[in-house]
């Protein structure tokens, strides 16, 4: 391992330097910029091959920035089956990662690559936190309010039980207190109407414990246009459902895009109409890219764990690195823990 201006009073991030899809460029050039602004605060460790960890870093100015490099000969392809790589990638950048924060030698992990292998691998690694039956991954949505909606689940747990949904409300209530400032979470059961008799049995079970819930400031069912109007500050459902919603709502940015661009070739005053507009419509897709939003939190798993899209920019790593700073200092899988046994 090769280390530089290390402290052990600073949290240790381990980020998958190889899990992107342009790593490790966009991995080093993100960890660096996030290190400038927490130099006080944060050790950066490379994990990957320490050859390209090397000359990406080469190129950059890190002077005065702490940061080690833990060399991994592997790395897990987009396409890898997520329970492969706990039994044949033991020597990758994304196994070596989260090994090291399941020994202590690192307070948080952050990867943008395979989203399965890494809940997988970090679930079996970890362990789940006391009173969490499965761990949870959400997205955040931008809404009407110029606020975000968390929706969990979407994607690890693509059945759930009445349970599992109530935990997934606590667990993102405190994380929506404690990382985003949301005083009093307004919680939602996403279903196909707003009246409690509607929905699955899955559903209608849910709801009464949603509403017996002490833990949560539940607001009944919500709809799926009720995400992205801001009516819930926190939208549970099953991950199937979730990672449709999510898929649709991220094409949406990318027709948008299309659509002006459609307009604006159809002649000169169509590009002048649409450059008049352009600050406000920067501002527009800015607020639905999801670099603004870093990555998203593995919530009920005994560490901190952040995970980003493969096509991360720096600015996302950025993101995903201050998160796991902030989730570290201020103990929130110990206040999930203290709501989940209280409960």
């Amino acid at each position: 391992m090769e280390q530089t201006g290390r402290s052990h009073s600073l949290t240790r991030i381990a980020l998958d330097a190889m899990g992107g899809d342009t790593a490790p460029r966009t991995e080093i050039e993100g960890a660096v910029s996030a290190l400038r602004r927490l130099s006080s605060e944060v050790e950066v460790v490379f994990v990957g091959r320490e050859d390209a960890i090397k000359a990406a870093l080469a190129s950059i100015d890190t002077s005065g920035l702490s940061y080690s490099i833990v060399h991994a000969d592997e790395t897990v392809g987009m396409d890898e089956d997520p329970t492969s790589v706990f039994k044949k990638k033991k020597n990758s950048s994304l196994y070596r990662g989260l090994e090291l924060h399941a020994a202590g030698e690192v307070d948080a992990f952050v990867s943008a690559g395979n989203t399965g292998a890494v809940m997988s691998v970090a679930t079996l690694l970890l362990g789940r936190i006391k009173g969490v039956s499965r761990p949870t991954i959400g997205s955040f949505m931008p809404n009407e309010r110029g606020t975000t909606t968390l929706l969990l689940d979407v994607g690890a747990n693509a059945e759930v039980r009445p349970k599992f949904l109530y935990e997934f409300a606590v667990m993102g209530s405190i994380y929506s207190r404690q990382i985003r400032g949301v005083e009093h979470p307004r919680v939602g059961l996403l279903n196909i109407g707003e009246e409690p008799t509607k929905g699955t049995e899955v559903v209608l079970q849910a709801y009464k414990e949603l509403e017996n819930g002490k833990a949560v400031n539940f607001i009944g069912n919500v709809e799926g246009r009720d995400i992205l109007k801001g009516t819930a500050d926190v939208v549970v459902c099953d991950g199937f459902t979730g990672n449709i919603v999510l898929k649709f709502a991220e094409s949406m940015l990318g027709l948008l895009r299309s659509r002006l661009k459609s307009y604006a070739s159809r002649g000169l005053l169509n590009k002048l109409a649409i450059a008049l507009v352009v600050p406000t419509l920067k501002k527009v897709l800015k607020d639905l890219d999801y670099q603004e939003y870093g990555g998203v939190p593995l919530l009920g798993v005994r560490g901190v764990v952040i995970i980003g899209h493969g096509s991360s920019t720096p600015l996302a790593i950025q993101n995903m690195i201050l998160v796991a700073n902030e989730m570290v200092n201020k103990n929130v899988n110990q206040r999930i823990e203290e709501a989940l046994t209280s409960a």
